[in-house]
């Protein structure tokens, strides 16, 4: 049953606004508008904390809807570090069921939406489903894991790190949220098993997993290959003094990688291409200053960091979506500002009074 007395929403494209949602009522208004839409819901905030705030008062106040994250990598632009890997986790387990989905909520703090990100058809592409029963040989999962990005380790206590112990292969995939424990008999998976990785002690079997990519681009030989030809092409340096260009030559990940992920790809995409096309869209007030602020400070950075020829940099508009277009894109779409501050009531202006 609704508490509030939700006002109709435009099914074209358009912008409301919807006022005097104080404290939670904020969150209870798209709860409640999310739950009765038969389309999904693209909730944009000015950062990250409303953004977190917001994820959990929504799992709250609708239990049965699929609320899913899109995290900001926690990085400053052309930042020298990786993000963390629970951070890429979460991000590439959501672009992944973002096509699937007609009905739930994206939160993304809309500086996060400002980013490049890899081709639909990489991400979707690159998934593996491994059954019991099934054959597999050993050292070709080996290399198809370090190729998508996972990293060989003693003992797995993180996403996106396998082990190999004879018979066994221990492995956190992306996305889940516990590891698994694969027990071969001879080249046959035996039985799939979660595991606690603080324990190591096995816990429940599983008929199956899925695993996707432990990061945002491909590392395998072919797409490397073509990582440094565009490098060469792109860049006026001595290569030999570039350690992006080094490491990965020598089959490292380099922190900071992901500031050039359009050498990965012959295009990106935006997180707008990964929404299904019949979307609504909700946003906090302060959005657009919030992105027009990040991109200042983009263009800032990019100019302090670019005479440096050992880290050479992509201009901002490779790495990140202009403003305008950004705004551009959501205009598709019938939209909706939430605000706790009281509105006039008018034309596509409603203010809520709470339902008696």
């Amino acid at each position: 049953m609704s508490v509030l007395r939700l006002p109709q929403m435009s099914a074209t494209a358009g912008k409301q606004t919807w006022g005097n949602l104080p404290g939670a009522a904020l969150s209870l208004a798209i709860a409640e508008a999310a739950s009765s839409a038969g389309r999904f819901t693209l909730l944009l905030t000015a950062d990250s904390q409303a953004a977190d705030r917001l994820e959990q008062e929504l799992r709250f106040f609708a239990p049965g809807l699929p609320v899913l994250p899109f995290p900001d990598w926690e990085t400053l632009p052309y930042d020298l570090f990786s993000p963390h890997q629970d951070i890429i986790s979460q991000r590439i387990a959501s672009l992944y069921r973002l096509p699937e989905l007609s009905h739930g909520i994206l939160v993304v703090p809309i500086t996060t939406a400002l980013h490049r990100l890899a081709p639909t058809r990489f991400l979707l592409g690159s998934s593996l489903v491994l059954d019991v029963g099934q054959t597999i040989d050993v050292e070709q999962m080996r290399s198809r894991l370090e190729a998508t990005g996972y990293r060989c380790v003693d003992t797995v206590y993180e996403h996106g790190e396998f082990a190999v112990r004879g018979a066994l292969i221990d492995l956190f995939p992306m996305g889940s949220k516990l590891p698994y424990r694969i027990d071969l008999f001879d080249d046959e998976i035996e039985t799939l098993r979660t595991f606690d990785p603080e324990t190591q002690r096995s816990i429940d079997k599983v008929d199956s997993i899925r695993l996707l990519p432990a990061r945002e681009f491909p590392m395998q030989k072919e797409e490397v290959t073509r990582f440094k030809a565009r490098f060469r092409e792109r860049f006026d340096v001595d290569f030999r003094r570039s350690a992006i260009f080094q490491d990965l030559a020598s089959g490292i990940i380099p922190a900071g990688i992901e500031y050039y992920l359009p050498l990965f790809f012959e295009e990106t995409s935006t997180l707008f291409d990964y929404l299904p096309s019949d979307t609504q869209v909700f946003s906090l007030p302060g959005v657009e200053q919030a992105a027009e602020h990040f991109w200042n400070d983009v263009r800032g950075r990019y100019e302090d960091r670019r005479g440096d020829l050992s880290r050479p940099l992509l201009p901002p508009s490779e790495l990140f979506l202009p403003v305008e277009d950004c705004f551009a894109q959501l205009k598709q779409w019938p939209r909706v500002v939430v605000s706790a501050d009281d509105v006039e009531p008018g034309t596509g202006r409603e203010r809520f009074p709470a339902r008696t």
